[in-house]
């Protein structure tokens, strides 16, 4: 991305919304960085500060690893631009992100993975089990939605919106996973807890060994000790600490 091309974009929009594409560009750097990207497939989108009905999306046909603050691009709940950018996007892949911001104001950034840990756990039956102590941050608040085809049907919104609820996790079924947060921080946490949680679950499997599940009642107080771990930061908490990470090896999301 040329910086006179970040700096023209920067100038256009304010310093609330640079700073949440600035956190966007980083997640799509990360989420590459853990190996939860499919090539150019699925989707992180954010909601534009101070307007509730626009976000922020990737430009199609982009990998992870090249997203840049400047490259992402603002539509509306039609998936249609409402800023001029040369980059295009992917319509059909804004279904699920649309749905889940129309129906939760307080989503204000939705993310949604292909990983092989979390279609794998997508397609057992029992789905998540209780064998991490990240599946039970998880398991306090998660939904499951039974797999419809490529998520390109209109009237799949309402029942993935009804299953997700208010919870923060939504698990779909032989497909993948979902996170939605308060804040780009907190649904990335919210996607680690997962798919840490998932591949703890794989792994766990086959090792052949019987597996002791966690007792419910630690589960019941899950929330609380949270609260207590994150300092009730939440997702702010680990957030600095994952830019610097970028900042050391490539900071060029940044443009």
């Amino acid at each position: 991305m040329p910086e006179a091309q970040s700096n023209d974009v920067r100038t256009q929009v304010s310093p609330e919304e640079w700073q949440l594409r600035v956190d966007l560009a980083a997640a799509y750097r990360l989420v590459a960085a853990f190996g939860w990207d499919d090539l150019v497939f699925t989707h992180l989108s954010a909601r534009v500060p101070g307007d509730h009905d626009h976000f922020l999306i990737n430009p199609y046909g982009w990998t992870f690893d090249e997203i840049t603050a400047s490259s992402l691009v603002k539509v509306d709940l039609q998936a249609r631009k409402v800023m001029d950018s040369p980059h295009d996007i992917n319509p059909a892949g804004f279904t699920i992100h649309s749905a889940v911001h129309a129906a939760r104001p307080d989503a204000a950034c939705v993310m949604h993975t292909h990983s092989l840990n979390g279609v794998a756990v997508s397609a057992q039956r029992r789905g998540l089990q209780p064998l991490s102590q990240q599946s039970l941050f998880v398991l306090a608040s998660l939904g499951y939605h039974d797999y419809e085809g490529v998520a390109l049907n209109e009237a799949e919104k309402p029942r993935l919106v009804a299953d997700l609820g208010n919870h923060s996790f939504l698990m779909l079924r032989n497909h993948g996973l979902l996170t939605v947060g308060g804040s780009v921080a907190d649904a990335f946490l919210a996607m680690y807890l997962f798919e840490a949680a998932c591949t703890i679950q794989v792994r766990a499997l086959s090792g052949g060994g019987e597996v002791i599940p966690i007792a419910q009642p630690i589960l019941d107080g899950i929330q609380k000790q949270a609260e207590q771990v994150t300092r009730g930061l939440g997702g702010k908490l680990a957030w600095p600490g994952l830019l610097r990470r970028l900042d050391r090896k490539d900071d060029s999301y940044r443009n």
